[in-house]
């Protein structure tokens, strides 16, 4: 069992900057696969950068050079870091962890990027 909590999220101008938190518990932490989603209203949730047990990361397009995903095991945490963020980047984020068939949800945490 894994749990997740996110952190970090919060207004900001466009062009601004954020840096997101997700904290885990439980074991085997670097086995698993962690990702971030989002949700913007009346949206699907959409995957926005994933880093594998072997640091390997993928990236939304919509998101390719702005956003950093990374993770520590020893801490058992993944951050995101977010740069040049626009409107559209406005949703709920969420941390994601997997790792064969289980997969955990953390709560989420509000971005808004707005003037």
């Amino acid at each position: 069992q894994v749990q997740l909590v996110e952190s970090g999220g919060g207004l900001v101008q466009p062009g601004g900057s954020l840096r997101l938190s997700c904290a885990a518990s439980g074991n085997n932490f670097s086995f698993y696969t962690m990702a971030w989603y989002r949700q913007a209203p009346g949206k699907q949730r959409e995957l926005v950068a994933r880093i594998d047990s072997g640091y390997r990361t993928n990236y939304a397009d919509s998101v390719k050079d702005r956003f950093t995903i990374s993770r520590d095991n020893a801490k058992k945490m993944v951050y995101l870091q977010m740069n040049s963020l626009k409107t559209e980047d406005t949703a709920v984020y969420y941390c994601n962890a997997e790792y064969i068939r289980s997969a955990y949800w953390g709560q989420g945490t509000q971005v808004t990027v707005a003037s």
